[in-house]
């Protein structure tokens, strides 16, 4: 039977598993120059498969080589164009940044090695917890949690063990209605109780229903700033003085920072938590699974709650300063991972921010506010825009404009990918319906947001003019588009076997 071409820039392509064939194989073993053993004098039998068959492909090394390099051509990414989605910061990553990470010292070190042998990786370590601390204003720095749920967790583990010194945790944390799902699973996973509090006309924190609900069971507020609405929380200060008036704490989701590093600090408003999407905000491939980092700063009465060990200096009688890791914290929260973090992700941090310098980070912040406030304006007649005001990085529409032509969000995502863009973040935040959720960050130039500008206003003509091609969209793509529903409530899962009808 032979298979429709595909009228796509690139051919078909099937399974690893389709291209096996029995006996194939991808190398050649010399001769056996020693007598031969069965190989249960080897192994112990009990560790022998019971069948022929590994389940893996036969198949020749150009089989393999050809195979994922076609599938590698298939891959949307970053340094290929622009990434538009909303909350997740997904930027461009200087090379330079990544190849620093690869140096030996750095790639080669292995945990276990000795403080006296380690002094330069410690180095960078405690030279970015200082840079940390100096961007978000918040003095003490851990590095260990290993993504931004982590460091959620960890900042409401920290809090949770400072109010228990005080003598008493208390019950509830509060956390706005557009705030990151991740925020109330982290305060459950810490203990506590989750209520909901309301976002006003702007987006922001609503003081009236804030005031209403805090008392004296409210460990503490989490507070996404800027929110997940892309505005910035105007009453960050009293909305501090408000819980720290009760006796609460206040941990900020720093996700956004993108929108605020080297124009205002966290610490400075208030502040006494907050975690960093080192992945997003400060050079790191983002998405696939990893590596992440998400480390937490926090106010100087916070800090011996961290998780241990911390970087100390030491001084000899020489006067020769060394670095260790000092394990003796009796008021710790403990270890939340083995080792200080995923490594090269701190290394990538570090090389961003002293190759852009003060300056050059809030230039980028800048940028990344200028590039959202552009599309903005420019797309605001075809969609509707969530909250009237001027946003940060970010910028919510809605579908509501082209639900009269019975087109969704999700049918101008899908039609968005026609036109060469990856599609932005849709139906989040939660509470704006039908939400469509753009950030093209500081990388892109004005000529890759005026093609994007133009496919988004050429979607929403299409979508006045012949919904049809719209709602059937993706049209371009080596798959039609799937029933995702049917797809979520029934998964086939079945491990093919080479050859296998």
């Amino acid at each position: 039977m032979i298979k429709k071409a595909s009228t796509h820039i690139s051919q078909n392509e099937g399974t690893i598993f389709e291209r096996s064939r029995p006996g194939r194989v991808g190398y050649r073993l010399p001769a056996l120059d020693v007598d031969e053993s069965p190989i249960e004098s080897l192994i112990g039998r009990d560790l022998l498969r019971n069948d022929d068959l590994a389940g893996l492909p036969e198949v020749s090394e150009v089989d393999v080589v050809r195979h994922f390099t076609r599938l590698s051509t298939w891959n949307y990414a970053v340094d290929l164009g622009m990434y538009p989605l909303g909350s997740c910061t997904m930027k461009y990553n200087p090379k330079i940044n990544e190849r620093v990470s690869r140096f030996d010292g750095f790639a080669s070190a292995h945990p276990y090695t000795p403080d006296e042998l380690s002094q330069g990786n410690l180095r960078l370590i405690r030279e970015l917890e200082v840079t940390l601390g100096e961007i978000t204003g918040l003095p003490a720095v851990s590095l260990q949690p290993a993504a931004g749920a982590q460091g959620e967790m960890s900042g409401l583990m920290v809090i949770r063990r400072c109010l228990e010194s005080r003598g008493n945790p208390r019950k509830i944390v509060l956390v706005p209605d557009s705030a990151h799902g991740t925020n109330p699973a982290s305060a459950a996973i810490c203990g506590y109780d989750v209520k909901t509090i309301k976002s006003n006309e702007n987006g922001s924190v609503d003081l009236d229903n804030l005031r209403e609900v805090v008392n004296q069971d409210v460990a503490a507020l989490m507070l996404t700033n800027p929110s997940t609405l892309g505005m910035f929380e105007e009453h960050i200060v009293e909305v501090c003085q408000i819980l720290h008036e009760a006796g609460g704490l206040v941990y900020m989701d720093g996700a956004n920072m993108n929108a605020l590093v080297g124009v205002t600090r966290p610490g400075d408003m208030g502040v006494d938590v907050i975690h960093l999407n080192l992945h997003k905000t400060f050079s790191t491939p983002h998405g696939g699974g990893g590596p992440g980092s998400g480390p937490i700063c926090v106010t100087s009465e916070l800090e011996p709650y961290l998780p241990f060990p911390r970087i100390v200096e030491e001084t000899d009688a020489t006067g020769l300063k060394t670095l260790r890791l000092d394990f003796n914290r009796p008021m710790s929260i403990g270890r939340v991972r083995a080792f200080h973090g995923n490594y090269s992700v701190l290394v990538r941090a570090l090389c961003y921010i002293l190759s852009l310098g003060p300056d050059g980070l809030r230039e980028a912040t800048e940028t990344a506010v200028l590039n959202a406030n552009y599309i903005a304006h420019h797309l605001m007649d075809d969609y509707e825009i969530a909250y009237h005001g001027k946003p940060l990085h970010e910028v919510i529409f809605s579908d509501k404009h082209q639900q009269k032509y019975g087109v969704h969000t999700l049918d101008i995502a899908k039609r968005l990918i026609d036109y060469g863009f990856h599609p932005m973040t849709i139906y989040f935040p939660l509470i704006v319906h039908g939400a469509i959720m753009i950030e093209p960050t500081e990388s892109e130039g004005r000529e890759e947001i005026d093609l994007f500008i133009d496919a988004m206003r050429s979607i929403a003509k299409e979508a006045r003019e012949n919904p049809d091609l719209v709602k059937n969209a993706p049209h371009n793509t080596r798959i039609s588009r799937l029933d995702e529903a049917a797809a979520a409530r029934k998964p086939v899962l079945r491990w093919i076997k080479p050859n296998d009808k």
